[in-house]
C-alpha cells in the first residue's frame, strides 16, 4: 500500500511527503534544498541507516536467528544486579568464619576442645613420621601441622577436615628434593629450603585457582584415577618403610621404584637388626588394638563403654609411641653411642627456623617442572576428603574456598619454613567421630603441637625409628584400595577399573609422577573417546496401555458360553514411548519395539553434538539410511561409462548379465528415505562444526534418495541450539526448496554461503512462522468462527491462500489473511493448492498421482522444524498422529 493510494492515515502509521501540509516541515525542507542549503541532520541518519542495512545484508544478518537466542539479553542477565553487592558477596565468601563465629557457644567449645585435643595427640607422632618420609628433620613436620590447623580455621567451609602433613604429599616432597639436589648445581640447596619453596609455589598456584573460581577443573580427574595413584603411592611408602622397620634402611635405596625396593628388602632380610623387635611389636599392637577395640565399640550396649573404646582406638598411635619410647629409654639410658637401635636423636625445641624464607629464582626454576604433580596431589586429596565428610555430616563445602584455604595455609607456612600441607583423611575421620562442632577445633590441635614442640622435645630423643616406621606403615596401608572397592569399579565401569589397575602398575614399576600422569592421561583419553564415539540409538515405538479389568459376563453370555470383555464405556488410554530398536536398551522379551514407517528414521543423540563427534554421528545416520533405504537413482541398463565411479555396476564378464541377484531384489524392495527425526533431549550443546555436518548429511541423504528429505528436531534443550539450527537453514526455508544450493556454515571451499530463497520457500517460511493461536478479539466483539461465521472463515482462508500462492511478488503476509485466521485450515488449503510443496497428505492422495505410493509417508507441509516432544515430531514426519 502506498501513500497516494489511500486517504486514510490509519492504514499506514508513517505519513509520506505527499500527505504533509504545504507549510509544514516538508515545505521547509524543500525550500532549503532549492536554496542549496546544507542537508538537515536527519539525512545523515538516513545515510547511516542505509549503510547499516547494507552491512547487515552483506554478512547475511537474519533477525529470525538472532532473536532465537539473543546474546545481548544473555549478557544483560549475566551482569544484572548491583556490582557492589557482587563484590561484597565475593569478599564475604573469602572469610566463612564470619557467618558462624558470632553464634559460638559453650557446647560448641566443649566439642571442639575434645576433638581438637584428640587429633593433636595423633598428629604429633604422625607429623614427625611424615617429615621422615619427606627426608626432612622431624621438627618441620610439626611446623607444617601448626600452621595448617591454625590458618585453615579462618578460611574453611568444612568443620571436619584437618590440614597438615600427609603421606602422599610427603613422598612427593622427597621426590622433588631428590630431583633438585641431583640436578647440576642443585646440591647447594638444602632439603628444608627446597620444601619451603615448593610450599610457596604450590600455595600461589592453588590460591590463584581458588580466587578465580576454577575449582571445577579438578572434576576432570575421576575417582578410579585418584584411587589408582593413591594405592601406588601407599605401596611405595610402605615398601620404603619396611627396611626402617627391620633396621637396615641404610643398606639400600628406599627411594627407588617400588618393585626394586621390594626386591632389595627381601635380599637384605638376613641383615635384620634389633630394631625389628620395636617395629614389629608396635605394628602388631596397632592392628590388634584396632581390631579388638573396634569390635568392642560396635558390640557394646553401654554408651560409656562405647565412648571409652572409641577414644582408645583413636589414641592407639599415641599409646604405641609412648610405650615404645619408654622401653627405648629404659634399654638405652645406660649405654653409650652408637646405640644398638636407631633413635630419632635431638629435636630442636620451639620454632627455631622461623623467619623469612629463601626463595631464589634459580631454585624456583628447578622446581617448576615438578609443580603439576605436586599441585594435583595437593588439590585432589583435600577436595575429595572435604566432599566425603560434607555428604556424611549433611553440609556443603565450597571447593573454590577450600582451595583458597589451602593456598593461604601454605603461603603462611613458608614463614615457619613448613613444607606443603593438605587435608588428611585419617585425622579428618578422627575429628569427625570425636564430635567436632566448628573449624575452630583446629586451634586446640595447634596448642597440642606447640606444647609438644616446647615441652616434649627432650622425650622425642628416645623415640625408636622403627616405631615411626610402624606408624607410617599402619597409616598408609589404609590408603590401598580394597578388593571390594576394585570390584566395585569393575561392576560400574570396566574401563575405569582398567585405568585404576594401569595407574597402580605404573606407580609400582616406574614412579609416582609417571603414575599420576598416566592415570590422568588415561582418564582424559577415555572422556574424549566417549565424547567422540557416543553410542546414540535408532528408536522405535512402544505403545503402553493400562491394565483394564474385564467386566463380568452377562447372563446371555453365560448361557451361550461367552466370556466377559473390556467394558465398552471404559476408554483404553495409551501413551507412546520411544526405545532403541536394537536390544541393547530393552532386555525384556515381552516388550515389542515397532520400527517407524518405511522411509522414516528416528535417532537419539547420547552426547552433546560437538566437533569431536559431529562426523561420527553423521556417518552413523548416513550408513543406517543406506542400509535400510534404497537409492533414488536407477541405473538399470545404463552403460558403465555413464555410471558414477562408486557404483560401476556389474563386471563385464559376469554370467547371466542383467539378471537381478537376491541382493538387488532385496535392495529394490527397500523404501525411499523421506524424513529424519532427531531426539535432542540428551543434547545440551551444539557448535558450528556439528551444524555443518547436519547440513552435509541432509545434502548427502537427498542426493542418495533423489528427493527432499525432511529433518525434524524434538525436545531442544537450549535456545542456542535452536539458534544454531536456524543459522544452518533448518526451520527457515533457506536453501531447502527444490534444486537450490544448500546454505553452508563452515565450508572448506568458499561457496554456498549465500542464502537462497525462492518464492515457494518464502511462502513456506511465512506460513511456518505464523501464530498458531489467533489474536484474542476485543471485548464485546462477536465470534467469527462457528455457525454462520464458517462462511466468512472460508472466504478469508481462500483469500489468504490465493494471495500467498499468487505471483504478485508481495512478500509481506496479509494483515487480514493467514495471520488472524485459523492456521491449520490455511495450511491444509495451501497443501491442496500446492502439492509440490509436500502437503500434509499421503502421496497417493496427490492430485493426478498415479497409483498408491505406500513407501512415501506424509511429511509436514512446513519446512524442517522444531517440536516440543518426540511424539509430535514423529507424527509430523509420518504425516498422521497414529501409525
Amino acid at each position: 500500500m502506498t501513500a497516494t493510494s489511500t486517504h486514510s492515515p490509519t492504514n499506514d502509521s508513517t505519513p509520506t511527503h505527499d500527505m504533509l501540509p504545504a507549510d509544514g516541515p516538508g515545505a521547509d525542507s524543500a525550500s532549503q534544498r532549492a536554496a542549496g542549503a546544507a542537508p538537515p541532520p536527519q539525512k545523515d541518519g538516513r545515510f547511516l541507516a542505509r549503510m547499516k542495512d547494507k552491512a547487515l545484508r552483506y554478512i547475511d544478518y537474519d533477525p529470525l536467528v538472532v532473536e532465537a537466542a539473543s546474546v545481548t539479553e544473555t549478557v544483560k542477565r549475566a551482569v544484572a544486579g548491583d556490582p557492589r553487592r557482587g563484590v561484597a558477596a565475593y569478599l564475604s565468601r573469602l572469610f566463612p568464619f564470619t557467618k558462624w563465629i558470632l553464634h559460638y557457644n559453650l557446647k560448641w567449645l566443649t566439642g571442639d576442645l575434645i576433638a581438637g585435643i584428640t587429633v593433636g595427640m595423633v598428629l604429633v607422632p604422625q607429623a614427625m613420621s611424615y617429615a621422615k618420609i619427606a627426608t626432612l628433620p622431624l621438627e618441620y613436620g610439626l611446623y607444617s601441622s601448626f600452621v595448617g590447623v591454625c590458618v585453615y580455621a579462618l578460611f574453611a567451609t568444612s568443620k571436619d577436615v584437618t590440614i597438615g602433613p600427609v603421606a602422599v604429599m610427603s613422598l612427593e616432597v622427597s621426590r622433588v628434593i631428590r630431583h633438585v639436589q641431583d640436578s647440576d648445581g642443585g646440591e647447594i640447596y638444602t632439603a628444608p629450603e627446597i620444601a619451603t619453596c615448593l610450599a610457596f609455589l604450590c600455595g600461589i598456584i592453588v590460591l590463584g585457582i581458588g580466587l578465580l573460581r576454577l575449582g571445577w577443573l579438578i572434576e576432570f580427574i575421576p575417582s578410579p584415577s585418584i584411587a589408582g595413584f593413591m594405592t601406588g603411592s601407599a605401596l611405595n611408602i610402605a615398601a620404603g618403610q619396611v627396611p626402617a622397620l627391620l633396621g637396615y634402611s641404610s643398606k639400600l635405596n628406599t627411594r627407588a621404584s617400588t618393585y626394586k625396593v621390594i626386591i632389595d628388602t627381601l635380599k637384605h632380610l638376613p641383615d635384620t637388626q634389633r630394631d625389628a623387635a620395636y617395629g614389629l611389636s608396635g605394628l602388631l599392637f596397632l592392628y590388634l588394638a584396632r581390631w579388638s577395640l573396634t569390635r568392642l565399640e560396635r558390640r557394646a550396649r553401654n554408651p560409656v563403654v562405647k565412648r571409652i573404646a572409641f577414644f582408645a582406638v583413636t589414641l592407639r598411635t599415641a599409646f604405641v609411641i609412648i610405650f615404645l619410647t619408654l622401653f627405648s629409654w629404659v634399654y638405652l639410658r645406660d649405654k653409650s653411642r652408637p646405640y644398638p637401635i636407631s633413635i630419632l636423636g635431638n629435636v630442636p625445641s620451639g620454632f627455631q627456623h622461623m623467619g623469612q624464607p629463601k626463595l631464589p629464582t634459580d631454585l624456583m626454576s628447578r622446581i617448576a617442572p615438578q609443580l603439576p604433580v605436586s599441585t594435583i596431589i595437593l588439590l585432589l586429596e583435600h577436595i575429595a576428603i572435604g566432599k566425603s565428610f560434607a555428604r556424611i555430616n549433611n553440609y556443603k563445602i565450597d571447593p573454590n574456598q577450600e582451595l583458597v584455604a589451602i593456598g593461604v595455609s601454605n603461603l603462611v607456612g613458608t614463614l615457619f619454613n613448613a613444607y606443603p600441607a593438605t587435608g588428611s583423611f585419617s585425622r579428618s575421620a578422627l575429628k569427625s567421630k570425636a564430635g567436632v562442632r566448628t573449624p575452630l577445633a583446629g586451634w586446640a590441635t595447634a596448642v597440642c603441637v606447640v606444647v609438644a614442640l616446647y615441652a616434649l622435645s627432650g622425650a622425642f630423643f628416645w623415640i625408636p625409628s622403627s616405631a615411626l616406621a610402624a606408624v607410617i606403615i599402619h597409616a598408609v596401608l589404609d590408603l590401598i584400595a580394597s578388593p571390594r572397592q576394585v570390584y566395585a569399579f569393575w561392576k560400574v565401569s570396566p574401563l575405569e577399573c582398567v585405568i585404576f589397575i594401569i595407574a597402580v602398575f605404573v606407580s609400582v614399576f616406574a614412579t609416582i609422577e609417571v603414575g599420576i600422569y598416566t592415570s590422568v592421561g588415561c582418564s582424559v583419553a577415555l572422556l574424549l573417546y566417549r565424547i567422540a564415539r557416543p553410542r546414540g540409538a535408532f528408536l522405535g515405538r512402544v505403545r503402553l496401555r493400562p491394565d483394564v479389568a474385564p467386566r463380568p459376563p452377562t447372563p446371555t453370555e453365560k448361557e451361550t458360553g461367552g466370556s466377559g470383555s473390556v467394558s465398552p464405556v471404559s476408554p483404553v488410554l495409551h501413551r507412546d514411548v520411544y526405545l532403541p530398536l536394537l536390544p541393547d536398551g530393552v532386555r525384556n522379551p515381552l516388550v515389542q519395539v515397532d520400527a517407524p514407517p518405511p522411509g522414516v528414521i528416528v535417532y537419539r543423540f547420547e552426547e552433546s553434538f560437538l566437533f569431536p563427534n559431529a562426523s561420527f554421528y553423521a556417518d552413523v545416520i548416513l550408513d543406517f539410511a543406506k542400509k535400510h533405504t534404497r537409492s533414488g537413482h536407477n541405473y538399470d541398463g545404463v552403460p558403465t561409462g555413464d555410471r558414477p565411479w562408486n557404483d560401476p555396476g556389474e563386471l563385464p564378464w559376469r554370467k547371466n548379465k542383467g539378471a537381478r541377484t537376491p541382493e538387488q531384489e532385496a535392495e529394490a524392495e527397500k523404501p525411499l528415505l523421506r524424513a529424519v527425526v532427531f531426539d535432542m533431549s540428551s543434547c545440551s550443546n551444539i557448535d558450528t562444526t556439528s551444524v555443518q555436518n547436519i547440513v552435509d548429511l541432509k545434502n548427502s541423504l537427498e542426493r542418495y534418495s533423489g528427493t527432499q528429505v525432511q529433518f525434524h528436531f524434538a525436545s531442544i534443550l537450549s535456545p542456542y541450539i535452536k539458534r544454531a539450527l536456524l543459522a544452518g537453514g533448518f526451520g527457515t526455508g533457506k536453501g531447502w526448496s527444490g534444486d537450490e544450493r544448500a546454505l553452508e556454515i563452515a565450508p572448506v571451499v568458499q561457496s554456498g554461503m549465500e542464502p537462497v530463497m525462492t518464492e515457494a520457500a518464502k511462502r513456506h517460511q511465512r506460513t511456518h512462522f505464523q501464530r498458531r493461536i489467533p489474536a484474542s478479539p476485543a471485548p464485546g466483539t462477536p465470534q467469527k468462527y462457528g455457525g454462520d461465521g464458517d462462511e466468512e472463515r472460508k472466504e478469508r482462508l481462500d483469500e489468504a491462500s490465493s494471495s500467498d500462492l499468487g505471483s504478485s511478488g508481495d512478500e509481506r503476509p496479509r494483515r487480514d489473511g493467514v495471520n488472524e485466521a485459523d492456521l491449520e485450515a490455511a495450511l491444509g488449503d495451501v497443501a491442496q493448492r500446492a502439492p509440490h510443496m509436500q502437503g500434509d497428505m499421503w502421496a497417493h492422495q496427490f492430485p493426478s498421482a498415479d497409483g498408491m505410493h505406500l513407501e512415501a509417508p506424509v511429511v509436514s507441509n512446513l519446512f524442517p522444524r522444531f517440536h516440543l516432544d518426540l511424539t509430535s515430531a514423529v507424527a509430523a514426519a509420518v504425516g498422521k498422529a497414529d501409525w
